[in-house]
């Protein structure tokens, strides 16, 4: 039955743990001293950073700034044992898992699968834009932007030059906003130094966001600040609008008015990512499973679900706690302490959320921040919100090596200006058809 070759069986219950994520890590990391046997299985052999994602992708850091491989993080704990491989299924009756590489017992399964982008169901959109929830997306987005460039040098025609230069967000939750930001720092102060011979003025960004606020779930002061420090930069923000179609040349809005853009970064929500062999019913309709108090999935004792995939209604929370990082986080400490807690036969210990806030950055010296502190909240926003939002980001790195490459870049970034990782390696999604183009300039 053991298809996961040679783990060996330590005499131990065995705690399978499905994703590396934060609350996935947080949870291993939990359960260093407990009496188990830990099996850690992801599809890629290292945690990522998500929350820098966008830096990546606007050339701001490298990829390796803010990935660690498992093994390494968790290199002394000699209960761990980690497995490059996707599951495909759940038998919950024989309790074992299925994977890519074979079978796997477990006595505590934990689904720490966390989530993917939403496309509501539009199967366009997803084919032609670009989501922003892995590295390898961060790396195709800035081989995208870039190759735009190189491919703007060549076209004379207009309409052509304009749908390389223009860039339209989906989504004006944190990803977007920093996003928008973060583009029109190096329209203002990196592409015109790498691109001479093209007109920046002609570059346009548009953030495109359904509802009346940016950054919903923040406080009204941050959005406000957000929206206004977005406008100060030249961000073009489309409020109460949303995005009807795209065909990877055109994006059709609500409103009726058209944009033009070969690239549309997509960030406009998520959805969970299920494993299939669990009872329908404890699916609910955001793909997430229903867990209680316990984080226990709804029908089931010994199988658990935290962080993003998992959807816990509270008074605070009736609809699941945010798709964050601190609720993964927090959910993967109580899950190790209440597994713990059931093998020393103690009964389990309801989670409580301790909410800190939220905070997004909108380029050199803008930010907005909700930090809860000894029970009160408070709104930093310029200069203030920049520094807090820059150090807590540096500390939740989760190695020394990650902290220091990011300060070290960060600083360099800061004093030059200038974002050092423009360099094209790997797909772009953005290719420049013949048949398209109706001039050329001559080389």
């Amino acid at each position: 039955m053991e298809g996961l070759t040679k783990i060996e069986d330590l005499g131990k219950p065995r705690v399978v743990i499905v994703g590396g994520g934060f609350g996935g890590l947080a949870l291993a990391k939990a359960l260093a001293d407990a009496p188990v046997q830990v099996v850690l299985i992801d599809k890629q052999n290292y945690h990522a950073f998500q929350p820098l994602l966008y830096q990546v992708a606007t050339a701001g850091l490298d990829a390796d700034s803010i990935v660690s491989p498992f093994r390494k993080i968790l290199s002394e704990q000699e209960n761990f044992y980690f497995r490059l491989a996707e599951v495909k299924s759940i038998d919950a009756t024989a309790q074992v898992v299925e994977t890519t590489i074979g079978l796997l017992r477990f006595d505590y399964l934990v689904l720490a699968t966390g989530a993917t982008s939403n496309y509501f169901g539009d199967k366009e959109m997803e084919r032609n834009s670009i989501s922003l929830k892995s590295v390898s997306d961060a790396i195709e987005l800035r081989n995208t932007l870039l190759s735009n460039f190189e491919q703007a040098l060549q076209i004379g025609d207009v309409e052509q030059l304009n749908s390389l230069l223009d860039f339209v967000i989906v989504g004006g939750g944190p990803t977007g906003v920093e996003m928008a930001g973060a583009l029109s720092e190096l329209r203002a102060h990196v592409f015109p130094r790498d691109y001479r011979e093209l007109d920046f003025k002609e570059m346009d960004i548009h953030l495109i966001q359904s509802g009346p606020v940016l950054l919903k779930g923040m406080s009204a002061e941050a959005s406000a600040k957000s929206l206004e420090y977005l406008k100060d930069l030249g961000v073009q923000v489309w409020l109460d609008n949303r995005v009807t179609s795209y065909d990877g040349y055109t994006v059709t809005l609500k409103s009726g008015d058209k944009l033009i853009t070969r690239t549309l970064i997509w960030a406009a929500g998520v959805t969970g990512a299920p494993v299939a062999g669990l009872d329908p019913a404890a699916l609910l309709r955001s793909n997430r499973y229903q867990v209680d108090e316990f984080n226990r999935v709804a029908g089931y004792t010994s199988i658990f679900a935290i962080g993003d995939i998992a959807q816990m209604a509270t008074p605070a929370y009736p609809e699941g706690h945010p798709q964050v990082a601190q609720p993964a986080i927090q959910q993967g400490v109580a899950l190790g302490a209440n597994i713990k807690r059931a093998i020393a036969g103690q009964p389990m210990q309801p989670f409580v959320y301790d909410d800190k806030g939220a905070m997004a950055t909108i380029g050199r010296h803008r930010a907005v921040a909700d930090i809860q502190l000894f029970g009160k909240q408070y709104h930093l926003t310029g200069w203030l919100g920049w520094l807090t939002w820059s150090f807590i980001h540096v500390l939740a790195l989760v190695s020394f090596r990650n902290r220091l490459a990011v300060f070290l870049t960060w600083a360099w970034n800061y004093v030059t200006q200038d974002k050092g990782m423009r360099y094209i390696i790997g797909k772009t999604k953005s290719r420049l058809k013949e048949r398209e183009v109706e001039e050329k300039a001559i080389v």
